[in-house]
């Protein structure tokens, strides 16, 4: 057994798990008193973590409430997404969304987590704002890995077809996922909805004008 390799990802989880502590209880202390009701001092103290630990996560408290991953996770994305090389513009989605899916799980996102961040949203609409932003930047950042995987510029109408159809199948399947009726994943949700897509798709393709 290597040692090493057990003792980076036990690491790794435990990192993940404090990560996870002080974003519910940020979410928590947010949703009871406002984002200007409590101090970082107030959730370390919950968690049991240094003031200099939460900084090692999140750079402000905001952040921590919308639960922003660390950045060596969107490199580790990155890298991921590139070294699978270019197979043609059906196969991006299929592996943007593959990695996205592994991402969700890693993080062990569930309806508790979700409704906590709404919670503090409705309590504080600023964070929304905010939370949009991060997603657009997030985009923009999707369509420069496209990009240079596929070698065109970020702006290419094929990238920005990927990125539209992505967020479209995340947010569908995520609506889906949260709703306390569901009984499905959220890699069987999310494919679920990328073969009715290409389903629809396929059976309209463009006819040819009348002359």
């Amino acid at each position: 057994m290597d040692i090493s390799a057990t003792t980076g990802t036990l690491r790794e989880r435990k990192m993940r798990e404090t990560a996870s502590r002080l974003t519910s209880v940020c979410r928590r202390l947010t949703a009871e008193r406002g984002l200007n009701g409590f101090t970082v001092e107030d959730a370390c103290d919950e968690v049991d973590v240094s003031r200099r630990t939460f900084f090692n996560y999140f750079p402000t408290k905001e952040d921590a409430i919308i639960g922003l991953d660390p950045e060596e996770e969107l490199q580790k994305f990155a890298a991921d997404f590139l070294a699978r090389g270019s197979h043609g513009w059906e196969r991006v989605v299929d592996d943007f969304i593959g990695l996205v899916i592994e991402h969700f799980e890693t993080a062990g996102i569930n309806a508790a987590d979700h409704a906590e961040l709404v919670a503090a949203i409705e309590r504080e609409p600023k964070l929304l704002t905010r939370f949009m932003g991060i997603s657009r930047a997030r985009d923009q950042q999707a369509a420069e890995l496209i990009a240079e995987r596929e070698g065109v510029e970020p702006d290419d109408a094929r990238v920005v077809a990927c990125i539209n159809l992505s967020t479209l199948l995340m947010k569908t399947a995520a609506d889906r996922y949260f709703d306390p009726l569901n009984e499905l994943d959220f890699s069987s949700l999310i494919h679920q909805n990328l073969a009715a897509l290409r389903s629809v798709i396929g059976s309209n393709s463009p006819r040819k004008a009348h002359s």
